[in-house]
């Protein structure tokens, strides 16, 4: 059914108090598309409710994307404005808050030359890496929510009218954000120190490596010395608690870059720069993807992989059990931030630096010698599925069950 008032007021709080917890005198930034207009003013009003100085709306229209990707020269998307890259930095220099409502047409460009793809997503990618740098170091609040669109809604419902798949959605949406219960904003709290303990016994573990068998799947993660298990909740630099995705059901950390070996076996369709790939197959040597096929989009994943020398390799690993609710709900979102949280998952590119021991304070050197991968891309890409078993090997050799039959093997109380 449509959505009440109340609830996208339930849903607008909870990303401006739990996602990025807002403080009274800070701006806040917001990446939306145009269809999300108005759920964003009532965030926005939300976010002048809780004391923001600022609210800056960056909207984006997919349509007015396609038509610039099907006919603009080269040279133009091989370049990024000076004065959009002013834009972001001075809101995130100023301590901004910067919530992005995600919520992709997965099929958007599937007819565009991948070439134009590639060129525009490299030229972003390089302009906006002093920008990326302030979100993957937590010198910001920052958080991802999803709001319905029409495009996405009849990807995922193709059997049902737009405004049918619009609050089907919608329902979908609510239920797995926590908004359809009495009090979201403590049900995250409940949901944070769930993950929370899962975290502090692996931090506390320290596995030198992690081994994946699934169908498919033959994998060896080395992960880096001192590694962190991130999920749920983190802070920023300056201490502000924050939740960076909603939904999450992850707990996570960084892989060696050098440190992989093996197959893996992709579970779920990767939406990727407006196109899908589709049951794929990644070959790992000493780190490096060396080896790779997919059934649909293996030009798509050629030109990710080709992004740069980092793109071949890992930077997260994460774990996700098998009966979380998205999982449960059996269907496929065609979105990363949600079918990212229904399946164990790597992410090829860029690792956070927050996920190793002193990783934000270290230079680009010191991070490579720890093993901290370095990309312009960070993608996520799902594999785990209810067959898929995980083993933890300890520094002297140990090996214990972490995951057995795609769900924790492993007990937090």
């Amino acid at each position: 059914m449509e959505p009440t008032q109340q609830q996208l007021e339930k849903y607008a709080d909870l990303a401006i108090h739990t996602g990025v917890n807002l403080q009274e005198g800070q701006a806040i930034m917001i990446n939306a598309p145009v269809e999300s207009a108005d759920f964003v003013r009532t965030v926005a009003r939300k976010a002048y409710e809780a004391g923001a100085k600022d609210v800056h709306v960056r909207w984006n229209d997919e349509d007015l994307t396609y038509l610039k990707m099907k006919h603009a020269p080269m040279e133009v998307l091989e370049n990024v404005a000076q004065w959009k890259v002013d834009e972001v930095m001075s809101y995130a220099k100023d301590g901004a808050a910067i919530l992005s409502i995600y919520a992709p047409n997965p099929d958007l460009l599937k007819d565009i030359d991948p070439e134009r793809v590639a060129a525009t997503n490299k030229a972003s990618g390089q302009a906006l890496k002093e920008y990326r740098e302030y979100i993957m170091n937590d010198k910001v609040a920052w958080s991802i929510v999803s709001v319905p669109t029409e495009n996405w809604a009849k990807k995922i419902f193709p059997d049902l009218e737009v405004n049918e798949a619009i609050d089907q959605l919608w329902d979908k949406i609510f239920q797995i954000t926590r908004v359809d219960q009495e009090d979201p904003i403590q049900a995250w709290e409940e949901h944070n120190a769930t993950l929370r303990k899962a975290r502090e016994y692996l931090n506390q573990k320290q596995y030198k490596k992690l081994v994946y068998k699934a169908p498919g799947t033959d994998l060896s993660v080395q992960l880096v010395d001192n590694h962190i298990w991130h999920g749920g909740d983190t802070k920023t630099q300056q201490g502000v608690k924050f939740n960076p995705n909603m939904p999450t059901e992850e707990v996570f950390t960084m892989p060696h870059k050098d440190g992989v070996n093996g197959t893996v076996t992709s579970t779920k369709p990767l939406n990727y720069a407006g196109n899908l790939i589709e049951n794929f197959t990644l070959t790992f040597e000493n780190g490096k993807v060396v080896d790779f096929k997919a059934e649909k989009g293996e030009e798509t994943l050629k030109l990710l992989l080709d992004t740069d020398e980092g793109a071949r390799h890992l930077g997260e690993v994460a774990l996700v059990p098998h009966h979380s609710p998205i999982s449960q709900s059996e269907l496929i979102f065609f979105n990363t931030l949600y079918d990212e949280n229904a399946s164990c998952h790597l992410a090829l590119g860029g690792a956070y630096p927050t996920n190793v021991k002193g990783g934000s304070d270290m230079n680009e050197e010191e991070k490579a010698n720890h093993g901290v991968n370095d990309s312009m891309v960070h993608e996520d890409f799902m594999m785990g599925s209810a067959n898929m078993d995980i083993d933890g090997v300890l520094e002297d050799g140990t090996t214990e069950p972490v995951f057995r039959n795609g769900n924790w093997a492993i007990s937090f109380d």
